[in-house]
């Protein structure tokens, strides 16, 4: 297995990273009171010690009191949580790595197992979290502009703080997938509409705010995604007319690149290619692509997540297509999240050294 490809140098813009392997954002609830301690900033700083080209950060949510489900998801925002963050990204540079925040809104969401609950209900495009599941609020267009400003202002402090890059959590059912989705979008004003290109205008209007607080020169990533936790085969965009009707106009507002989350990275997006959402996405937009879903382990992440084990599996595949130029960067989730050290083994050629992933690995920060 030759991969070279991975461990060549990556430059746009802000971002100049050692390896085209990125460190997928995975939610860790380790933050309490929504501030990133010690133990996160360790975390995030074993992953660049080991080698990891770029850290996505897990979902760290903005502004908003209803932004967030979950006490323990870091804040991006507040003094003592961007200090707390300072401190990770510190660390991280230190290490030699490079690193972005993911910057989220939930949006509408179920209610967390704890019973806890933000001081405000949920709000979403229609309060919808799903078809026919109401659990928020339908935001005023007030309540719009208010939150576009929120993105804006945690991207210029990720900027001001030293971070390399900003992501902003575009995908798998969340704030700005729920205007997306046809399924939570019912509004029937400027954002909303028949088309998924007219319910983007959301979306356009935080990546124009994002890009206006970051300036031209620094790197901007967008997660997105087809499928939603919801409905595993969701497919917003059916055809690639479709898709390039919706992503033209992300890239047009000011995304660099595209990050393009799917269950299983080597499932072909429509019929007659073997392309996958992020080569699509390359081949529409021109832009640089990330790759995502289920890279180096058996299983998919959610059966994984619910508890089935997975073993280290075969890059082979990945390899065909990244030379092939079907896209610039590949996310690795769970095997990073399990061992620090994946990306040296990788480059080693050590396999026989590769874990497997099990769940338990989701309720500590493992740092060897």
């Amino acid at each position: 297995m030759n991969t070279d490809s991975l461990f060549r140098p990556f430059s746009l813009k802000s971002l100049n990273i050692k390896n085209r392997i990125v460190m997928a954002p995975m939610t860790r609830s380790f933050s309490p009171e929504g501030v990133p301690t010690d133990a996160v900033a360790a975390y995030y700083q074993k992953r660049a010690e080991g080698g990891v080209g770029l850290i996505l950060s897990e979902g760290t949510v903005i502004d908003r009191e209803p932004s967030s489900n979950d006490p323990n998801i870091p804040h991006f925002y507040g003094e003592r949580s961007l200090s707390g963050w300072k401190k990770v990204i510190d660390g991280v540079h230190n290490a030699g790595g490079s690193m972005a925040p993911q910057i989220w809104h939930m949006g509408v969401m179920d209610n967390h197992h704890s019973g806890w609950v933000p001081s405000k209900p949920f709000e979403g495009p229609s309060g919808l979290n799903r078809p026919d599941f109401n659990n928020g609020s339908t935001m005023t267009e007030k309540d719009i502009e208010d939150t576009i400003l929120a993105y804006g202002k945690a991207a210029a402090d990720a900027k001001r703080l030293g971070f390399d890059s900003v992501e902003l959590h575009g995908a798998h059912g969340y704030l700005i997938d729920q205007f997306f989705w046809e399924g939570t979008n019912q509004r029937t004003d400027g954002y909303g509409g028949r088309t998924l290109a007219e319910r983007s205008r959301f979306a356009i209007e935080v990546i124009k705010e994002v890009r206006r607080q970051l300036g031209e020169d620094f790197a901007l990533i967008i997660r997105l995604s087809q499928w939603k936790p919801s409905a595993y085969n969701s497919q917003m965009a059916k055809t690639p007319a479709e898709l390039e009707a919706w992503l033209n106009p992300l890239s047009d507002a000011g995304v660099d690149i595209f990050h393009c989350s799917q269950r299983r990275f080597w499932e072909p997006e429509f019929e007659g290619s073997d392309l996958n959402f992020a080569g699509w996405a390359k081949k529409i937009t021109g832009k640089a692509t990330i790759t995502v879903g289920s890279v180096g382990l058996s299983g998919e992440f959610l059966a994984a997540f619910a508890g089935e084990g997975s073993e280290p599996s075969s890059l082979d595949e990945l390899m065909r297509r990244m030379d092939r130029g079907d896209f610039d960067l590949v996310a690795v989730g769970r095997p990073l999240l399990a061992d620090p050290y994946w990306v040296e083994k990788i480059r080693a050629g050590r396999t026989d050294e590769l874990k497997g992933f099990t769940k338990a690995a989701l309720a500590e920060l493992i740092l060897e």
